[in-house]
């Protein structure tokens, strides 16, 4: 997502109308979560000040935990429950910070909770387990093109059967969602201090040990590219994911803090924020002006993000393009 990250880190990033990880926090709280916790790497006090007024806004609580240094999805999750200490719940959620989804979260949390029988799982060593039903749920997303994804394999009962890592072929199946339950026992093997997946290290040792995975329905999208940046904005403001944005307009949001001039023309698809200006005679379609961006008169951007301050200058076209920040197009 370079330029667009290079000063704001990605779940900062504005999507249509709020920070990117703000329409995640909102679906935590609609599957009734009270607490969040962020674990931080790049830029966290621009994190934390993209997400002001949060908290009152989808009515949970946020706390932040800063790596010293990139530790990895399992590492991440050890340090922030070492963080938390006694009060991390015996059951909590682990979520990838970078994709935008409406899936069943709930759905996920009853699938975990049928598996469970309640038996402990060993502290220490690897042994084998019997009849002590999940001590981790997996969320998995069926898709048509699992060529840049790890696919799973389940048995009838949801219990995970193997993993198989990208192969590169376009071929539909049922990959890792980002999301998983989790029991506290878990946490005593995620190796404390050293960078560590999850996905790789952990995931693979526990099959035959009480991982399991649920299959949910809904939207999901990892926004990395600008391409699927784009498609995400056209999936909120056509309705194909539930978020909380209001359009102005099908396809369009246009924030009441800029200004657009009657004779310019503003969509199909398009998102101009806050302080954004676009003169007589432009045309934006298919494209995002993020904050304080400037289209001249007379210019067409087609296809392409305006990070915050970039501009177009007068009759310039911009086509399938990211404009850095405060970045100066010429004509």
């Amino acid at each position: 997502m370079r330029p667009l990250t290079e000063t704001v880190p990605k779940p900062a990033l504005t999507l249509v109308d709020r920070p990117f990880l703000a329409h995640m926090i909102e679906w935590l709280a609609g599957h009734g979560v009270t607490e969040v916790v962020l674990a931080c790497g790049f830029l966290p006090g621009v994190l934390r000040e993209a997400l002001i007024g949060e908290e009152g806004r989808a009515g949970v609580s946020i706390r932040y935990v800063v790596e010293p240094e990139p530790l990895g999805t399992a590492g991440a999750i050890r340090f922030a429950a070492d963080q938390l200490g006694d009060e991390l719940d015996d059951r909590f959620l682990a979520l990838n910070g970078d994709v935008l989804t409406d899936l069943d979260l709930s759905a996920l949390l009853k699938s975990h909770a049928d598996q469970r029988s309640g038996a402990p799982f060993p502290p220490h060593g690897w042994e084998k387990r019997t009849g002590t039903g999940s001590q981790a749920t997996i969320g998995l997303h069926r898709v048509d093109d699992s060529s840049a994804f790890g696919l799973v394999r389940t048995g009838e009962d949801g219990e995970v059967l193997s993993f198989t890592e990208k192969t590169g072929e376009a071929v539909p199946g049922e990959v890792n969602a980002g999301m998983y339950v989790l029991e506290r026992s878990v946490v005593d093997l995620l190796p404390p201090g050293r960078e560590c997946s999850i996905e790789r290290e952990v995931f693979p040792r526990l099959v035959g040990e009480g991982l399991f995975a649920a299959t949910l329905d809904g939207y999901w999208v990892d926004i990395g590219t600008p391409e699927r940046y784009l498609e995400a904005s056209w999936d909120i403001l056509e309705g194909r994911v539930e978020t909380r944005v209001e359009p102005t307009g099908p396809g369009v949001l246009v924030d009441p803090a800029a200004e657009v001039d009657p004779a310019a023309t503003v969509g199909p698809r398009a998102v101009v924020g806050a302080g954004c200006r676009v003169a007589a005679g432009a045309t934006v379609t298919g494209s995002v002006l993020l904050a304080g961006s400037v289209v001249g008169e007379g210019a067409r951007v087609e296809g392409s993000i305006l990070a915050p301050g970039a501009t177009v200058a007068d009759g310039a076209v911009v086509s399938d393009a990211v404009a850095g920040p405060d970045e100066r197009v010429p004509a």
